[in-house]
């Protein structure tokens, strides 16, 4: 019966054990945002920089180094903010229809509210895919979140 008490023990802190492992890796998984902003659904990524308006004024602007946007290749990501004190800025790539894995580089600070680094998308078996490119801005106590799409494997 000890021997009993005992397994039941160890299953119920293995348990409660994976619980707190995933509410400590959910916001990396799941990002939170405090502000999310639509951008111009008419704003193609694949042959523009796409920038949205913040409701305090500021802006956010993305641009993509390397058109069409390729897979499996390094393309050059650059962030750009105006009127918005931004400490940390991220690119979270997902595809919408299929799940990729986990892809958000961190873009490094250049200053004067422009952040750059490089991405990398997977290739996708079925050739055409539409992605959510989520610009993530931390700005002090405040998370901004920029969803947009783009689609890639096909003529632009």
């Amino acid at each position: 019966m000890n021997k009993k008490i005992l397994i039941d023990l160890i299953g119920l802190e293995l348990i409660a054990l994976v619980v707190v492992v995933g509410y400590k890796l959910s916001p990396m998984l799941l990002p939170r945002a405090d502000l999310v902003v639509e951008p111009d659904p008419a704003c193609n990524l694949q042959r523009e920089d796409c920038a949205v308006r913040l409701p305090d004024g500021g802006t956010v602007e993305l641009s993509v180094g390397t058109r069409p946007i390729p897979l499996v290749k390094s393309f050059p990501l650059e962030v750009r903010t105006r009127g918005l004190a931004a400490e940390r800025v991220e690119v979270d790539f997902s595809g919408v229809d299929m799940e990729m894995g986990f892809n958000r580089p961190q873009l490094a600070a250049r200053g004067d509210g422009r952040f750059a680094g490089d991405a990398t998308l997977p290739v996708c078996v079925t050739g055409r895919m539409v992605w959510q490119a989520t610009v993530l801005v931390d700005s002090g106590a405040t998370r901004i979140a920029v969803p947009y799409r783009f689609t890639s494997g096909e003529a632009q």
